[in-house]
């Protein structure tokens, strides 16, 4: 359940960034700009985004409607890049394998989820 996104990647201004353009978007008409994973609170989309996308390596996140702009050290975008494709197609997956929600798929893309809490009696 939930639509994968098509990403399309291309490289940035710099050696550093790369920018990934969406078949959807992921925000209204606001610029979400994120310098640090701390900054990345909350649940909407960008926000989970910008966590996943700085758990994996990167150092500032932009999102504004269907583009993602990463940046992170330029040797290291041939592991990146393909992990997060994977994690902007699967930011909306909700059930299944392949779920970007499941723990077996944030694992997959280098993240560790953390515990869930135990559910009230």
């Amino acid at each position: 359940m939930g639509q994968e996104i098509t990403v399309n990647a291309r490289p940035g201004s710099s050696p550093n960034v790369r920018i990934f353009d969406c078949n959807r978007s992921l925000t209204g008409m606001a610029i979400e700009r994120y310098t640090s994973s701390e900054e990345a609170k909350g649940g909407r989309p960008p926000d989970v985004l910008a966590k996943r996308l700085f758990d994996l390596g990167a150092t500032r996140v932009t999102i504004y409607s269907s583009d993602v702009t990463v940046e992170a050290p330029s040797e290291r975008w041939d592991y990146l890049e393909p992990k997060i494709i994977e994690t902007i197609q699967h930011l909306f997956g909700f059930y299944g394998d392949d779920a970007g929600w499941s723990d077996e798929s944030l694992r997959a893309m280098g993240v560790e989820p953390l515990p869930r809490p135990e559910p009230a009696a």
